[in-house]
């Protein structure tokens, strides 16, 4: 809707998303201005003068290995990153986190230092979850980490680092999933954890009819045109959850996100899990190397779970990265699983797996509530380093194209 009240029809919404950088007085990054080639991209110069986004995916092939990170409020409460809906925790009570948020012991030198020491060449972090909490400096919401405790910009600290060291630095951002935002869509136009099933109705839940969208569409062009500007290059933006948007695509101008993406860092990779159109740059499913057609077609119905193998087929072929995590089952800090956690050889097993079938490992630790690292978890990715730099990486010689 515009300021009267009235729906925006697409020309006026396309407006606003195109216009929303010049009144955000940020700090601007586009690739055209940096002339420098990206850090994690030295090695392919020639490439990358032809084609930027050629030269980032053949990087990406060769990559091979990379560290997940799920951290954000959820971590200090210690049950996993989707908390805040299995436990029904209302908003408000919810929102009280951010006061106890330090992040004293997140280092992003030392993350950083530990990634390469496992043989890991890109990182991963969750700029914002399914809660909507921001690890990054965002005009659009105050339930962010420099406005928590921690009073601290931590994709700053860790695009930092990974530049220094030639690292290439992924930011997690829930595209299709926001249980705080107003007017993202309730599970009756859907889909079952668009929100959490409250007992009574979350008085802060404004959706009410498609149109009502709009607002969450420019809500999430305007935190990425921030992710693509303060942030220096990034080698890509890695979308979620998959099944947020085959449950309503009506509802997503994909085609328009992904043009956002793309001129602001031409070489900028995109995943959205095992894909939404097909022009992504790689696919990543969880754990396993297939596609959701069932799933979808069982939730959503045949045109959907159509749209969803289509998607998949194109992207499978492009590339591959399986996400996995060190806990069992859980992606963020978990206590009730620390002695679950999974072993070098676990890992090297993975590993093995992924490269069979020529993909990339995405290993992921959900760091505990003060920011560091769980120790069983680094000494495994050092132990496991320790391998590869000893016997190199699983052999994937049995794969046939």
């Amino acid at each position: 809707m515009n300021k009267n009240g009235l729906v925006m029809n697409r020309r006026d919404f396309l407006g606003i998303v195109a216009g929303s950088a010049a009144a955000l007085s940020l700090p601007k990054f586009t690739i055209s201005a940096h002339k420098e080639i990206p850090a994690h991209l030295q090695g392919y110069e020639k490439l990358y003068e032809i084609d930027p986004r050629a030269a980032s995916r053949h990087w990406f092939r060769e990559a091979k290995y990379g560290l997940f990170m799920h951290y954000g409020v959820y971590s200090l409460l210690g049950r996993g990153e989707w908390v805040m809906l299995r436990e029904k925790i209302p908003v408000k009570e919810y929102e009280k986190l951010k006061d106890r948020f330090t992040a004293d012991k997140f280092n992003a030198d030392k993350i950083t230092d530990m990634a390469l020491s496992a043989g890991m060449k890109y990182v991963n972090i969750t700029s914002r979850h399914h809660d909507s909490f921001c690890l990054f400096h965002t005009r659009e919401t105050n339930f962010n980490s420099l406005e928590s405790l921690a009073k601290r910009d931590l994709v700053s600290e860790l695009s930092e680092a990974c530049r220094k060291k030639g690292l290439g630095l992924f930011l997690y951002y829930s595209y299709a999933c926001d249980w705080r935002h107003p007017y993202f869509y309730s599970p009756e136009a859907g889909w079952q954890n668009a929100r959490p099933n409250y007992e009574k109705p979350e008085p802060s839940y404004l959706w009410r009819k498609n149109e009502d969208f709009e607002h969450y569409i420019i809500f999430v062009h305007k935190q990425l045109r921030e992710l693509l500007t303060q942030y220096g290059p990034l080698a890509g933006i890695w979308f979620d959850p998959i099944m947020g948007y085959y449950a309503r695509p009506d509802l997503f101008p994909i085609e328009e996100t992904y043009q956002l993406v793309r001129s602001l860092q031409p070489h900028c990779l995109i995943s959205f899990k095992q894909g939404a159109n097909g022009d992504e740059d790689f696919a990543t499913p969880e754990r396993t190397a297939q596609s959701l057609k069932e799933r979808v077609e069982k939730a959503h119905g045949p045109k959907n779970a159509a749209i969803a193998q289509n998607a998949w087929e194109k992207n499978r072929i492009k590339q591959l990265e399986i996400c996995d995590t060190l806990l069992p089952q859980s992606w963020g800090y978990h206590e009730g699983q620390i002695a679950e956690h999974h072993t070098p050889d676990d890992v090297m097993q993975m590993l093995k797996e992924a490269r069979e079938i020529r993909a990339n490992l995405l290993l992921n630790t959900g760091p505990i509530g003060d920011g560091s690292i769980h120790p069983n978890d680094e000494a495994t990715l050092r132990e496991v380093g320790i391998h590869i730099r000893k016997y190199g990486f699983p052999s994937n010689e049995k794969v046939k194209r």
